[in-house]
């Protein structure tokens, strides 16, 4: 099996493609997958394009319009996790994963999928420490608070993702586990982001969250982005268990944005994607955690009188498999919500959430919430149909009456360093890891309301110089104010040329 992990792909998609189609015939190989690490954009309209958080110079519709509105099939089977630069609007539609084109998959807020006997683990979002315990309270229309805070990381996500216990192959994220340059060639690094010095010195470089997955699910292999650059790493952890860290670039001409992973055969499968019976289970089992208020909501624990183990039985996981009874994931389950792509209708923001006949089935079969059917039932809304002239002629995707009306009531080879241990003892020169070549790897030169009119964020805050604390200490979280970490992708000549160098992990 052969899989290709894209770092930010920044709606990038034609130009993707060809670099896997250029590397293809060159190496005489077929990628059986391509995995992105978030900033995706998936982008289908001008009101998509207001869903972002982004300046209005930075909103470019992009390639990604042409596999939704079916103008272009996407050539591979293509997973994606959600980050910081996404249409908001439409991931909110299925926070529990699912098509956003035909063979182009969403892995939701937080998820698991397998893909032959590969299981993939993904975090969507970036981590902001004031929003982490809040519920998932945000909804079309967005305010500029609401339209940032909607891509931040939930507590609730990530205490999902703590109670897996069947091993995890590959686990993504959008930004990097925080510490996890004490495991790679950190000298190197700050060489070429010399800006990122402070943060790692006070151990704030990244995310907190990410950090804790990573050494309770131990996944084999570690994939982010959102820093724009490559970085590689090993952590070996206690019980010798040891995952592969890498960090990619975005798709720009001469960044190291695409890695070639070569799995042994024993993963291959059937090479479908299916969903996780383990993490279904899961789902179902922690429904009653789900808050939709602007407040600090704290995951259960030791100490209290409630259940906070929710690892599944084997019960409840057959459980799931008998009320799915098939649990691969079927193209035909595609439903285009929104109306395509024209360049001449007006870029205004998204007024109201739409209901996607994937998520409604999936929560209507599992008995489990919609996060932004709750948010609007509190507010006496229901979310708007998806466009009529688009729905599929298969009866059972067509989303019923009740489904949409009733008040939802949520119930009560990869060259990489030796691994190393983070060293309390920086300066001294044993302790440092040795890497690969630069060179040598990579293709391609708190109220309890949900009122969105909230209190804005104080005008007193902290106001950060350094470049890099744009991605992590501003509101916004957005990283295209930087100019060294800019995101903007340029439609000049010279960025349809991609030259390609292929290794593989």
């Amino acid at each position: 099996m052969k899989i290709a992990i894209e770092g930010c792909a920044h709606g990038e998609l034609d130009k993707i493609y060809e670099c896997i189609e250029t590397l293809q015939d060159r190496e005489s190989i077929k990628i059986d997958l391509l995995i992105c690490c978030g900033d995706f954009q998936s982008v289908r309209n001008n009101e998509d394009m207001r869903a972002m958080a982004v300046p209005d110079k930075y909103q470019h519709i992009c390639t990604f319009y042409k596999y939704y509105s079916g103008e272009k099939q996407a050539p591979i089977l293509t997973l994606f996790i959600g980050g910081n630069h996404e249409a908001s609007n439409y991931l909110q539609e299925l926070p529990f994963g699912g098509w956003v084109a035909p063979n182009i998959y969403y892995m939701g807020r937080a998820g698991v999928i397998n893909f032959g006997n590969l299981r993939i683990g993904g975090l969507s979002g970036i981590y902001k420490r004031h929003d982490y315990l809040q519920g998932l309270w945000e909804a079309p229309p967005y305010t500029q608070q609401s339209l940032r805070t909607v891509y931040h990381v939930r507590s609730l996500d990530v205490f999902r993702m703590s109670q897996l216990k069947e091993k995890v192959n590959v686990m993504l994220s959008h930004d990097w586990p925080r510490g996890i340059t004490d495991y790679g060639d950190k000298e190197h690094l700050l060489k070429r982001k010399p800006f990122f010095k402070e943060d790692i010195e006070s151990n704030q470089l990244g995310s907190i969250p990410a950090e804790r997955l990573l050494h309770t699910l131990k996944p084999e292999y570690w994939f982010a982005a959102h820093l724009h650059c490559q970085f590689a790493a090993i952590v070996n952890h206690e019980d010798n268990q040891t995952t592969k860290f890498l960090a990619l670039d975005k798709c720009l001409p001469k960044r190291r944005h695409l890695q070639i992973l070569e799995l042994p055969t024993e993963y291959d499968g059937d090479k479908s994607l299916k969903l996780d019976a383990e993490w279904l289970a899961v789902l179902r089992s922690t429904n009653h955690l789900l808050s939709v208020k602007n407040m600090d909501c704290h995951m259960p624990g030791p100490g209290g009188n409630e259940r906070y183990v929710f690892t599944p039985t084997e019960e409840e996981k057959e459980a799931v498999v008998n009320i799915l009874q098939d649990l691969k994931i079927t193209h035909d389950s595609f439903v285009k919500t929104a109306p395509i792509y024209d360049p001449r209708a007006p870029k205004r923001a998204p007024s109201n959430p739409i209901l996607n006949p994937q998520t409604a089935k999936l929560c209507e079969k599992l008995g489990i919430d919609d996060p932004v059917q709750v948010v609007l039932a509190r507010l006496g809304r229901v979310m708007s149909q998806p466009c009529m002239e688009t729905l599929p002629s298969v009866p059972e995707l067509v989303p019923s009456e009740n489904v949409v009306t009733k008040t939802p009531m949520k119930t009560t080879k990869l060259f990489l360093p030796a691994p190393s241990t983070p060293s309390q003892h920086e300066d001294d020169d044993s302790q440092k890891n040795v890497i690969f070549s630069p060179g040598s790897s990579f293709v391609s030169d708190n109220a309890d309301s949900v009122n969105e009119s909230t209190t804005p964020l104080s005008a007193s805050k902290k106001t950060f110089k350094r470049r890099n604390m744009s991605l992590y200490n501003t509101p916004d979280g957005d990283d295209s104010v930087s100019t060294e970490s800019s995101c903007i992708l340029d439609d000049s000549p010279r960025s349809s040329k991609l030259p390609f160098i292929g290794n593989k992990l």
